[in-house]
């Protein structure tokens, strides 16, 4: 029987995207590095930032700058940080309805809500302003864990946090950062969530049930028998 449900964050609960662009973009150019050195640069400091290997979004901009032996500037550094805040804010302030009903039904019907998300801080400093801290009993950010999906650790420690056993739960997410093999890898039964996904991307991903709007988690037969509408 399951007993909780465990959510991905970014394109699962909240999505960047609308129309096929970025709700909000920020501009790495105060920095006076490149554009695809930068991103270069970034990505390879992926696995450091989600772990919480680097403290703050400041921490990595530094490291970037001096790997290319640029002197750090402060006051750019500073700029930008806050530019890419308030971009990561935005898909916070506009929540779709039916993943809130999702939620509220989930929880009517007694079941352990928790989110397990890669984010460094500067990610999910919305978080706490947002409508869905109170529909969650507990919430892991990796960079706090100190370990990111897909592995299974993470997901362990979430089990262990609600209380029940990865056989007991149900993962749903985008599918990204390989988190539903982590899922099912630890125990748990993985679905994809693709009601924020482009069909060219959901679809890359096989071997999942996918759903394709919030709604469809309550008619899945893993979940069925414990909701009461």
């Amino acid at each position: 029987m399951v007993k909780a449900v465990f959510f991905d964050l970014y394109e699962t609960l909240i999505t960047e995207w609308k129309d096929g662009r970025k709700k909000a973009k920020y501009s790495i150019e105060p920095l006076g590095l490149d554009k695809g050195i930068f991103k270069a640069e970034w990505d390879l400091r992926r696995e450091l930032r989600m772990n919480g290997t680097f403290p703050d979004h400041q921490s990595v901009l530094r490291d970037i700058l001096d790997s290319q032996g640029i002197t750090p500037n402060v006051e750019a550094i500073e700029y930008v940080h806050l530019e890419r805040l308030s971009a990561k804010s935005i898909p916070f302030q506009e929540i779709d309805s039916q993943v809130i009903e999702l939620l509220q039904t989930l929880k009517s019907n007694g079941l352990k809500l928790c989110l397990i998300s890669n984010a460094a801080p500067e990610e999910v400093d919305a978080w706490e302003t947002s409508e869905l801290p109170d529909y969650f009993d507990e919430v892991i950010f990796s960079y706090e864990a100190r370990v990111a999906k897909p592995q299974k650790e993470i997901y362990q420690l979430a089990c262990k946090k609600v209380g029940v056993t990865p056989e007991e739960s149900i993962f749903i997410g985008d599918g990204g950062s390989d988190e539903l093999e982590g899922a099912t890898e630890a125990g748990m039964t993985a679905l994809q969530a693709t009601w924020f996904l482009p069909s060219v991307i959901s679809e890359r991903i096989t071997g999942y049930p996918k759903l394709k709007k919030p709604h469809d988690l309550l008619l899945h037969e893993s979940i069925k028998s414990n909701t009461v509408y």
